[in-house]
């Protein structure tokens, strides 16, 4: 895939969002590799982010999946044992409120802990499903504008303690066998 160069925060999360967009549309399509259909939706959503003319969905459509998945781990489908996560750990300042909350059972929740939600993927290895990734950007996204770090510098978030890792954002997205949208309901045999 190709690398962009983003130098301030905004443009970062918009190329990440425009990736996010373009795997969405792969996986939705139930493609075996990217195409130039996927590139075209990247390059036009992250040019239209950038001028203006386009802009990132609300928090609300993700409130509504989240309704329809009903109670279910969203990192590994179990529906035992489950508890509220929040995606930005309170511990760097995520709020305890709906935007920042789903359910994950008490293993993902225990081994995820206090990390950020990217960390966490990267230390398991593991791509988590793209809605949760969408969650996750939205709320970076949010929580730049409302505290004026949307313009800086990349590089000037690097050393700052925040709910997120500036530099965990994700910029690239693996094949799509390994990639879902939503996590799926884990039937448990008793």
């Amino acid at each position: 895939m190709a690398k962009q160069n983003n130098e301030t925060v905004r443009e970062l999360i918009y190329w990440s969002y425009a990736n996010l967009a373009m795997a969405h549309t792969v996986v939705d399509k139930k493609q075996e590799k990217y195409g130039r259909f996927n590139y075209i939706i990247r390059a036009k959503l992250f040019k239209g982010l950038k001028n203006g003319k386009m802009s990132m969905r609300t928090i609300f459509d993700d409130e509504k999946i989240k309704l329809q998945t009903g109670q279910i781990c969203n990192y590994c489908g179990s529906t035992e044992k489950l508890a509220l996560d929040h995606i930005f750990p309170q511990k760097f300042g995520g709020q305890d409120d709906a935007e920042n909350l789903i359910y994950a059972c008490r293993s993902c929740n225990s081994s995820k802990g206090k990390k950020d939600m990217m960390e966490w993927m990267d230390f398991r290895g593991k791509f988590l499903p793209l809605m949760i990734i969408r969650r996750y950007l939205k709320l970076t996204f949010k929580f730049c504008i409302e505290n004026n770090l949307i313009d800086k510098k990349i590089e000037e978030l690097k050393d700052m303690e925040l709910p997120f890792k500036i530099n965990l954002l994700p910029t690239s997205y693996p094949n799509p066998n390994d990639l879902v949208l939503n996590i799926e309901k884990k039937i448990i045999n008793k």
